[in-house]
C-alpha cells in the first residue's frame, strides 16, 4: 500500500520519543487509547493526537469495537527506515572494527605504553 505526499512520512512519525514508546507498547499487542494513556503516563489528548499521526505514516491501524477504538502495530512502513539505515551498517562496523583494533593493540598492562594506531587504510 503506497502512502500519497500528503501522508506523514515513516521518518518524521518515529522523530518523536513519545511516538516511539506507543510504537514499542503496539509491539506488544493491539491496545485501546485508555491502556496505552495508563502505559506512558500522558493524557487522553496526547495519545490520540500521536495516534493519528503513526496512522497517517501508516505505522498503526485501527479497528472499532462498539464504542472503543483499538489501534495494532503495522511493522510494514519500518523497511523504509531499515533499507535508509542499511546504507550506514558497513560504516559503522568499520568504526567498531577499527576501535576493536586499537582495543586489541592496548597492553594488558596499564602502565605499559600504547603502541600508535596503524596508518594503513583498510579497503571495504
Amino acid at each position: 500500500m503506497s502512502r500519497s505526499a500528503s501522508d506523514e512520512s515513516v521518518f518524521q512519525a518515529i522523530a518523536c520519543p513519545t511516538r516511539r514508546a506507543l510504537l514499542d507498547a503496539l509491539a506488544l499487542g493491539e491496545s485501546n487509547v485508555s491502556t496505552l494513556m495508563a502505559s506512558l503516563d500522558v493524557t487522553q489528548s496526547a495519545v490520540s493526537q500521536q495516534l493519528a499521526v503513526l496512522k497517517r505514516s501508516g505505522l498503526v491501524e485501527e479497528r472499532a469495537e462498539g464504542r472503543f477504538r483499538y489501534y495494532r502495530l503495522r511493522a510494514t512502513p519500518l523497511a523504509e527506515v531499515d533499507a535508509w539505515l542499511g546504507r550506514y551498517r558497513a560504516y559503522i562496523e568499520r568504526q567498531l572494527d577499527a576501535l576493536g583494533q586499537v582495543l586489541d593493540a592496548m597492553p594488558d598492562d596499564p602502565q605499559a605504553p600504547v603502541p600508535p594506531p596503524s596508518t594503513k587504510r583498510r579497503s571495504p
